[in-house]
Order: structure tokens, then C-alpha cells, then sequence
């Protein structure tokens, strides 16, 4: 391990880090541009930006000073090491605005408090790097749009990768390129459509910010904003979850909106690299061949169709087991009522019901975690059906999380392929998808991948089981924070926060965050003893 390498790279993420804290800087600068210049540079936001893109420019230029640039060997320790040291040390500056704001916002400030503040300012930004969308502010309306804009810019950065930009702007980090690409890229493979990885870094880029100004376009012909148009952008093509309203996009109660949102999560979903195939080269092709996106598609459909009619037939959850489902602030007598009263206006016709329906669908499929409606009062046939879906994720190359539904697709192959070589044991039966046989080695890489997954889920469900009473709200919120989604039952549903969570409860969904984004195998590699060995 060359630990020197390592040192320079995250000091060249750290810089880059550094001039991205303007953007939002400028943004909290125009918004209280008209008070006088002592206002002006004690304001909590902006002054939380310029600390935190002074201390990353630094910081940056220290550790670039200290390390070296260059490199021998395969760089595949360094590669690994580089993506899980950046995204937990771009994490830690990128939570200094929130820390700052939050700290502005108590009346007395203790150890207690200073603990609690960046407890909280992590957690948030660690979501928002992850584009998991579990937040811990309950009154997001009454945040500045300097910071509403930054959390929802983490998860537009978090989306299609820090590092994966940081290679599209400084192709400086040599042989370690490919595997920093690797371990940040969704999916089993990483897939190059150039054979400079520059290149490959800037198509994607290029495919994903297209789609978000198109997306930005048409929700601002929606009646939305510039701003709030292009934060919930941001969300969805990241499949992040950050909204600028306390309602999520249950707010604008616009079926215009939500079926551009639910059309944009279902692209944020699928593999950027049939979004550069159409955009660029116009190969619709690979729509057609692509057996992922198959998958991906039937899944979904099917969900929606299933839920709909579900819905239409049986409506929601008997009030009786509404009202036992666990919240942190139980509701009255009288909230319930008014929450059905609502949920049942939603479902009332089979247009709306199909609507709504489709929306949570696509949005817990892609790991979104955008809501329309609070799917903790439907069914639990429905609820269960949804947590299932957390685990499948959106397919490889997207911005989804889960397990991708390409390791999925290859999990249920392997699985009937033991069922027929039992029936007859001398048969042989490569795995195949797209008509492409898959090596052996890549599918012992996905049963393990799986194996680890489901394993860390089991471990991190029972640490959260000894903080949390209610088992629904510890099992979900692990499922939600390692699938990267954000909303999960009862304590932390749709209509909840991660508020209420004992501050170690939110380190371990923090870990869990990482864990999920990364991919598992990118941060367990660390901890191996031979990956620190000469």
C-alpha cells in the first residue's frame, strides 16, 4: 500500500471539494446580498461555506505537499483505499456548513451540543454524498437556500461519483484510476465506453447532467421554480430523496409533476451507459437487447400493476393496525382520522391509485425515496412487497443502490441452474445474459457480494435492535440507509425522520451508508490485513 499515493489523491479531492463550497457560498451570498456587511459575514451559511472551502483548500494543499504522485504496481489497493478515505474525509469537511448552521441555531452551546451538531451535520451529509435521502431535519422549509441547495448538490455529486468527476477534471491519479472508477461505480463491473478513462468519466458526466437539465426544464414548465426545479433534479437523477419541501412532492399535488419525477427516477434507474448509447449514438438497440433493463422493467411493472389493483380492491390498513404502527411522536385520535381521511382521497379513482402507486413503486425500486402518499398506511402486503424492492435497487451503472438488479438477475439464474444440474448432474450450464456467457469467477464475485450484503443487513439490523424498541422501524431503517434509500416503516416511513435516532444509532446508518454505496467490497478490502502489507 502506497499510503503516500493515498495522502496526495485525497488532497487532490479535498481541492476540488474546495471550489464546488462556492457554488452554494453564492447562493446564500445573493440571498442576504441587501443586509449590511456585518450581517453579511455572520450569517451562519455563508460563513459555514467559506470555512468549509477555506479549511478543504488547505487541507488539500498540505496533504498534496506531504504525499506523492507517483505510483508503481496495479494501484488496486490504493485505488480502494482512495474511494473509501475520500468519501469519508469529503464527508467530514462537507458536514461543516450544517455543523455551523446548526450550531447557530442553539441557544447554548456545550460539549453536549458541539457533539450532537456534527453527530447530526454528518449523518446528513453522509446521506446526502450516499444519495440516501435519510435526514435528520424536520422543518426543511425553514432552511436558507444555501443550504437546501448543498444538500441537495451532495447528492447530485454523490450520484454519479466524487471520484468518477475528480477523473473527469484531473486525470492525475495513473495506474489507481481504474480502480478508484471501479470502486465508486455501481455495479459488478465498471464498464469503460472509451479507452481513456478521462473520457469514459466525462461521457457519463456529460449523459447525467444532460438528463437533469432536461428534467429541470420540464418541471419548471410545471409550475415549479428554478430552484426547487433544479434541487429535486438533483434528487432524482442521483436517486437521492432531498426535497425542499416538508411533503416531499406530495406537496405540489401535481399529477404533471409526479409523472415527470416518476419518468426521470425510472432513467436515473437504468445503466448510463444506454442513456450515452441513445443520447450520443441513437442506438435504440440496446434497449431491446439489454436483459437487465428487461428485468428492471418487468419488476416494476409488475409491482405497480400488482399494488394497484391491491389498492383499488382492498384500500388501506384497517385504521386498527394504522394506529399500532410504531411512530416516534404517536398520533392522536383525531390525526389519524385526518390521515386516512387523506390516504383514502389519494386512492379514490383508479387513476390516482395507478398514479401514486407507480410513483412509490419506481421511487423505492430506484432507491430514490422521493413520496407521494405515506405507503406506511397501505397493506402490509404492499409494505412488504416495497422492502423487497429496497433490496433490488435500480440495474448496474445507474444511481441507484440495492444490490442492482443485475446481481439479482444473476442470483435467480445461478439458483435454477443448481435445480436442473441436481435433476441431471452431468449437464453443463454457463450463466447467461445478453447472450454473453459470464465467467465463473465474475459469478462467485456476485453470490459473495450477496452473501456479504445480506450478512453486514443481518449484523447492523440487530445492533439497531438493542437502540430501537420497535423492530419494524430498526429492521427498515438499516434496510433503507445500506439500499441507500432513505424512507423506511414506522419510525422512519415516509412521513418520518432519522431525528429521533440515539446519536450512536446514527453512526452505525451512517457506516451503514457508506457500506451500501460503496459497495461492500470497497470498504471491507481495508480491513483485510494483506491489503496494508507491502
Amino acid at each position: 500500500m502506497k499510503k503516500r499515493f493515498i495522502i496526495f489523491s485525497v488532497g487532490t479531492l479535498l481541492e476540488i471539494i474546495a471550489f464546488i463550497f462556492l457554488i452554494p457560498a453564492a447562493i446564500a451570498f445573493f440571498e442576504i446580498r441587501d443586509s449590511g456587511p456585518i450581517q453579511l459575514f455572520s450569517d451562519p451559511q455563508l460563513r459555514g461555506f467559506l470555512i468549509a472551502s477555506i479549511s478543504s483548500l488547505i487541507c488539500g494543499i498540505i496533504l498534496r505537499c506531504v504525499g506523492n504522485k507517483e505510483i508503481t504496481g496495479t494501484g488496486v489497493k490504493e485505488g480502494f483505499a482512495i474511494v473509501t478515505f475520500g468519501w469519508v474525509i469529503l464527508s467530514f469537511f462537507g458536514a461543516i456548513p450544517l455543523f455551523n448552521y446548526f450550531l447557530a441555531q442553539s441557544d447554548h452551546v456545550t460539549i453536549s451540543t458541539l457533539i450532537s451538531a456534527f453527530t447530526d451535520a454528518y449523518f446528513e451529509t453522509m446521506s446526502g454524498f450516499t444519495t440516501t435521502g435519510a435526514t435528520i431535519i424536520s422543518n426543511v422549509e425553514a432552511l436558507p437556500h444555501g443550504i437546501l441547495f448543498w444538500r441537495s448538490l451532495t447528492h447530485w455529486l454523490g450520484g454519479m461519483g466524487i471520484i468518477t468527476l475528480a477523473l473527469a477534471i484531473l486525470p492525475v491519479f495513473g495506474v489507481a484510476s481504474y480502480q478508484m472508477f471501479r470502486g465508486e461505480v455501481p455495479g459488478p463491473s465498471a464498464e469503460r465506453l472509451s479507452p481513456r478513462l478521462t473520457h469514459t468519466a466525462k461521457i457519463l458526466w456529460g449523459a447525467y447532467a444532460l438528463l437533469t437539465l432536461i428534467q429541470t426544464i420540464l418541471l419548471k414548465l410545471g409550475g415549479m421554480s428554478v430552484f426547487d426545479a433544479l434541487c429535486h433534479s438533483f434528487g432524482t437523477m442521483a436517486t437521492g430523496g432531498f426535497s425542499t419541501k416538508n411533503a416531499s412532492l406530495a406537496a405540489y399535488n401535481s399529477p404533471y409533476i409526479q409523472w415527470v419525477v416518476i419518468i426521470f427516477m425510472f432513467f436515473a434507474g437504468m445503466n448510463f451507459i444506454i442513456h450515452y448509447q441513445i443520447l450520443f449514438t441513437g442506438k435504440f438497440s440496446s434497449l431491446r437487447k439489454n436483459r437487465e433493463f428487461k428485468f428492471y422493467t418487468l419488476v416494476i411493472v409488475t409491482v405497480i400493476l400488482m399494488s394497484t389493483i391491491f389498492l383499488q380492491i382492498r384500500g388501506l390498513a384497517p385504521k386498527q393496525e394504522i394506529s399500532r404502527r410504531f411512530r416516534n411522536q404517536a398520533l392522536s385520535e383525531s390525526q389519524i382520522d385526518d390521515k386516512i381521511d387523506l390516504e383514502n382521497r389519494r386512492i379514490s379513482s383508479f387513476g390516482q391509485t395507478l398514479r401514486h402507486a407507480a410513483f412509490q413503486t419506481v421511487s423505492i425500486t430506484t432507491t430514490t425515496g422521493y413520496s407521494t402518499a405515506d405507503f406506511d398506511t397501505w397493506p402490509n402486503a404492499i409494505r412488504f412487497t416495497l422492502v423487497i424492492l429496497m433490496f433490488f435497487g435500480g440495474c448496474a451503472g445507474s444511481t441507484g443502490g440495492g444490490i442492482k438488479m443485475y446481481r439479482v438477475l444473476i442470483f435467480i439464474k445461478c439458483a435454477l441452474r443448481e435445480i436442473k444440474t441436481i435433476i441431471h448432474p452431468r449437464i453443463i450450464l454457463p450463466l447467461k445474459v445478453d447472450d454473453k456467457a459470464i465467467e465463473e469467477k465474475q459469478v462467485a464475485n456476485i453470490i459473495g457480494f450477496i452473501a456479504l450484503f445480506m450478512g453486514s443487513f443481518l449484523f447492523f439490523t440487530i445492533i439497531m435492535s438493542f437502540m430501537i424498541e420497535d423492530f419494524s422501524t430498526a429492521v427498515t431503517a438499516v434496510a433503507a440507509t445500506m439500499c441507500n434509500i432513505g424512507p423506511g416503516l414506522a419510525g422512519v416511513g415516509a412521513t418520518e425522520n432519522y431525528a429521533w435516532i440515539p446519536m450512536q444509532g446514527k453512526w452505525v446508518l451512517s457506516l451503514c451508508m457508506l457500506l451500501g454505496r460503496l459497495e461492500i467490497y470497497t470498504v471491507f478490502i481495508l480491513f483485510m490485513p494483506s491489503s496494508w502489507r507491502k
